[in-house]
């Protein structure tokens, strides 16, 4: 491998890869459940990326996306098993949304209050429903991409978000 790319390629990574940091941050988020974490493995998994872009063949849409979170999973499960043993801070949400709060005091409370549960909720599914869920409901991607970045067939796609979704319906009920 060359030391580095070509401007052309590095100018192709940047419009291919790039957009889909904001998906990336999301995903790691939710798999690290830490915020710091999270910019670590999206860095880690974007130097990975960087580093073996010249193999990437795929469509500048969204199999890019698909791609570069298929790298920041594997990233987060590798940080994850190198820390074992280690505390992990949780990810709280409502501290660090970035929610513009609604002029009517009441709503903003209800709408903080629906994010907390949801947050509350999401933490408490097993990772490969949070996952899915994620994957799915937060970065709208289809079930075969899901299949892409996880690793698993359409079906268990199908499956875990099927039983995501009730665990989810249930803990908020």
């Amino acid at each position: 491998m060359r030391s580095g790319l070509e401007s052309s390629e590095l100018a192709r990574f940047e419009s291919v890869v790039l957009p889909h940091l904001d998906a990336a941050y999301t995903l790691a988020r939710y798999l690290t459940r830490n915020v710091h974490a999270a910019e670590d493995v999206v860095q880690d998994a974007c130097l990975r990326a960087l580093k073996y872009f010249e193999s990437f063949r795929g469509e500048e849409g969204t199999s890019a996306r698909a791609w570069l979170l298929t790298i920041v999973r594997n990233t987060a499960y590798s940080a994850r098993r190198g820390q074992r043993g280690q505390d992990a801070t949780e990810f709280d949400e409502t501290q660090h949304s970035g929610a513009v709060a609604d002029d009517h005091p009441e709503a903003a409370l209800l709408r903080a209050d629906a994010r907390e549960s949801i947050g509350r909720a999401l933490e408490r599914l097993a990772p490969e429903f949070r996952e899915v869920i994620v994957l799915r409901e937060l970065e709208g991607l289809s079930y075969k991409e899901i299949s892409d970045v996880t690793g698993v067939p359409v079906g268990t796609v199908m499956s875990r978000l099927s039983r995501a979704r009730a665990r989810l319906q249930e803990a908020l009920t």
